[in-house]
């Protein structure tokens, strides 16, 4: 559909093509101002007539002029005023705007080489005069987006660099003022490295590009991810967890997405092990695994079937987990990685582990491993994940994971006794756990309380019982020993009344006195 509306009235392009040689000799003599003002004239005539081609034609040769005389000044205003005159034609001012943003890798390797290190900076000048025009533009979100993304890159970068905390000198003095709203207030510049940090993923996360119909897959898609990852550098995780749900799963299978597929199941996994979700970073390893790229490679994909055996065993107990362990059990492709694969046998098996022979056995490959590194920073909480925390927590995430490890084996050994148990001594459970009576009892419960298995504990004598009696009954059957148990409580209440009254008039007929009926 054209952005052009209005019906043409006049055909400016003989008028056009006999000025442009004729200004382009006025700009090469030094007479750049003549130029664009011949060029405005003209513009006002061809814009009034709502003639696109010759309107399109001569703004780009303005912007052409300007950039080949070296006049980013004259650019930048003449870019704002064009953009604003009335009754200015969209399909022009999308030309113009593209033909602006063909200069800025340009200033950007000019700035890269020192060249505006004295003056300002003139590649940030011309994307913020850019950004302005295209501001509240639907017919130019496309440019904006583009924008901001280098614009976010820039502050990204800054923040590289930029101090950790600001100085008494560099930092920003509330005002005193009363008479102005905080709408009205300016944005006060960042100056720390979290300053940048913020203003990136806040450039970012203000355009939807998931409404845009004129960007393709690919770049909406990427730029999606681009989002998430500066959200998650900031510790801003829910947002993360909203930006995966707007990326089309669909298409990160086709051949031509592969790289964008790695980088989204790479946030996935740093998103899972926020929220201490092993088996949802098992199952993004599992898609990363159906990748051609990293089943091209040996070592990434022995690194990738390492880490679906490691989540999938760390993941707590639940159906799910246990379709999915068995399922994998059964895969003959993960015994490329025998350690591991003897590992998740354990835990399939319906045996007693000891943890003392699992450190022993898999103790040494596994802490080589980022999982459960002591000095790894993988799954670091941060923003407020990290809230609640305990520093150690925050700061050895490995060692951690490790003693979820410990527990995933203690909860697997509690199964596998309730399995073969009927009725354990507590001291006995302790001994075939390796655990005290305040650990065995925490661990215990919590797998009553979860549901995973039945129990019941008689304190007084020290006895776990593993059977429920209704667990094969039918939903009468439980309802009527349910009301037999109750009639026999209401008949000794009733027994014991009868009793206490037969007492007491007893006793008042040993006195000598009348019993009232």
């Amino acid at each position: 559909m054209s952005l052009n509306q209005r019906k043409q009235e006049r055909d400016f392009s003989a008028e056009v093509k006999a000025l442009q040689p004729e200004v382009e000799q006025l700009a090469k003599n030094g007479k750049l101002q003549e130029a664009v003002d011949r060029i405005s004239a003209l513009e006002k005539q061809t814009r009034n007539a709502a003639d696109m081609t010759s309107t399109a034609s001569l703004l780009t040769l303005l912007t052409r002029l300007c950039w080949e005389q070296k006049d980013l000044d004259l650019l930048n205003s003449q870019l704002t005023i064009l953009s604003k005159k009335h009754g200015q034609l969209k399909e022009a001012v999308v030309r113009m705007i593209d033909e602006s943003m063909n200069y800025l890798p340009a200033l950007k390797e000019q700035k890269s080489q020192g060249k505006f290190k004295n003056d300002k900076d003139r590649w940030l000048e011309l994307v913020k005069t850019l950004r302005d025009i295209t501001e509240g533009k639907i017919y130019l979100e496309l440019p904006r987006a583009r924008l901001t993304v280098m614009l976010a890159s820039y502050h990204e970068e800054l923040s590289e660099t930029a101090p950790k905390e600001a100085s008494s000198s560099t930092a920003p003095t509330p005002s005193t003022s009363t008479t102005t709203t905080d709408k009205d207030k300016p944005k006060p510049e960042p100056v720390t490295s979290k300053d940048h940090l913020d203003v990136a993923a806040d450039l970012m996360s203000d355009i939807q590009v998931e409404t845009y119909s004129s960007m393709d897959k690919r770049e909406k898609t990427e730029f999606i991810l681009e989002q998430m990852r500066l959200e998650s550098l900031r510790g801003n995780w829910v947002r993360v967890r909203v930006g995966s749900r707007k990326i089309n799963r669909v298409y990160l299978k086709e051949k031509d997405s592969q790289d964008i597929k790695l980088r989204y199941y790479d946030l996935m996994v740093q998103l899972a092990l926020q929220d201490d979700e092993y088996l949802e970073a098992c199952s993004a390893y599992q898609e990363v695994w159906d990748t051609e790229e990293v089943k091209a490679d040996p070592a990434k994909e022995l690194n990738v079937l390492e880490n679906i055996m490691i989540y999938v065993v760390l993941a707590p107990y639940n159906n799910e987990q246990s379709d999915m362990i068995h399922k994998l059990y059964a895969d003959p492709a993960l015994q490329k990685a025998p350690q591991h694969f003897d590992l998740v046998k354990c835990f399939v098996t319906k045996e007693l582990m000891r943890w003392s022979g699992i450190e022993q056995l898999y103790g040494p490959t596994l802490r080589q491993s980022p999982i459960f590194a002591s000095g790894s920073t993988l799954g670091k909480k941060t923003g407020v994940k990290a809230e609640g925390k305990k520093p150690e927590e925050i700061e050895n995430p490995g060692q951690v994971r490790w003693e979820e490890l410990h527990k995933r084996v203690t909860e697997h050994n509690i199964r596998v006794i309730s399995t073969y148990y009927s009725r354990i001594t507590f001291k006995r459970l302790e001994e075939l756990l390796d655990l005290n009576s305040a650990q065995t009892e925490k661990t215990l419960c919590k797998l009553v309380v979860d549901k995973i298995i039945y129990a019941k504990i008689d304190r007084p004598k020290g006895i776990i019982n593993f059977i429920n009696k209704s667990k094969n009954q039918t939903n009468n059957q439980i309802l009527n020993n349910w009301s037999n148990d109750l009639t026999k409580m209401l008949n000794l209440v009733e027994k014991t009344s009868h009793l206490i009254s037969k007492e007491y008039a007893m006793h008042e007929a040993s006195r000598g006195k009348k019993i009232t009926a």
